[in-house]
């Protein structure tokens, strides 16, 4: 399977393309759109800012040709933590950011919903699905993910929420539409279950 990871200058992408390598994808880190003509599968990985995020894949020519190789239902693109907050609508970290649309909705600041809860949210969370998903197959409701974020993708369609997290009140971990999925947790930092789901992600 032909992975492309998308190289944006965002991305922790040392560990990204092992895991992906040890789960059975021929990986290529690449920083020019026009790699993604040959992919099967697209990751999109981030850590940092949403603005910035933006302001880099934008820079490089990205967004256009993501687009257009995405109207191959057979590819598959998986945002992971910025990356998936990326193919929202919109952004709000330190104002109003356009993000690339794929999966309709908002990112907003995760609020706390107890008096000791710490943010940014750092470590292990369970994750429990809400719908039949082949990307969650075989991981057990309330297996433990490796999240690392401040900010979370509000929904505008329930229907595209895989599966979510209790902490501060709950938010969306996993997210889908068509070809187009996002995790908000490290499955590349996640240990057997992060794998499990990169591989399904692979097969899918």
């Amino acid at each position: 399977m032909q992975v492309l990871v998308i190289d944006y200058g965002m991305g922790n992408l040392g560990s990204v393309r092992r895991a992906f390598e040890e789960c059975g994808g021929t990986v290529l880190v690449s920083a020019d759109p026009d790699s993604l003509r040959s992919a099967e599968r697209i990751v999109l990985p981030g850590v940092g800012a949403f603005p910035d995020g933006m302001a880099q894949l934008l820079q490089a020519g990205w967004p256009a040709v993501l687009r257009e190789a995405l109207t191959n239902p057979a590819v598959k693109l998986l945002g992971i933590c910025l990356g998936m907050q990326l193919l929202a609508d919109t952004g709000y970290e330190g104002g109003r950011t356009s993000g690339l649309g794929l999966i309709s909705g908002e990112v907003h600041p995760l609020e706390p919903d107890a008096d000791d809860v710490r943010l940014p949210h750092v470590g292990w969370n369970e994750v429990s699905a809400c719908r039949a998903d082949p990307l969650m197959r075989d991981i057990a409701d309330g297996t433990d993910f490796y999240f690392v974020h401040r900010y979370h993708l509000k929904l505008a369609d329930t229907g595209d929420l895989v599966a979510l997290s209790p902490y501060c009140g709950g938010f969306a971990a996993v997210v889908g539409r068509d070809n187009v999925y996002g995790v908000q947790f490290h499955p590349e930092k996640s240990s057997l279950a992060g794998f499990k789901l990169i591989r399904n992600f692979l097969c899918r």
